[in-house]
């Protein structure tokens, strides 16, 4: 597969995450496409990585590191989600809005 072949890709896990940030009320679907935009640019970073500098582990250190950071934060993200709809039965983002005391 060609850098062009993974950018597409990264390009194209990047808009569908984008179209479900912009489109859902559901902060589970929110953070699914968060996570869709975030696998993109990671998928982009390590094309160009494994294409530029290919002889050297640096970006698939950086990448490994970067999908970690990104379940630990999906992970306290819906803990957080969880906790605010067992407190207040909310699940759409407009609601959560409100719980600014």
């Amino acid at each position: 597969m060609t850098l062009q072949g993974f950018l597409l890709l990264a390009a194209a896990l990047f808009a569908v995450g984008l179209y479900g940030v912009l489109s859902q009320q559901s902060i589970v679907m929110l953070m699914m496409g968060l996570e869709l935009m975030i696998n993109g640019l990671i998928v982009a970073g390590g094309a160009f990585w494994y294409y530029v500098a290919p002889e050297n582990a640096d970006g698939q250190v950086l990448v490994l590191v970067a999908v970690t950071v990104m379940a630990l934060e999906m992970a306290m993200g819906f803990a957080v989600v969880t906790a605010i709809f067992r407190a207040r039965d909310v699940d759409v983002t407009d609601e959560a809005g409100d719980l600014k005391e």
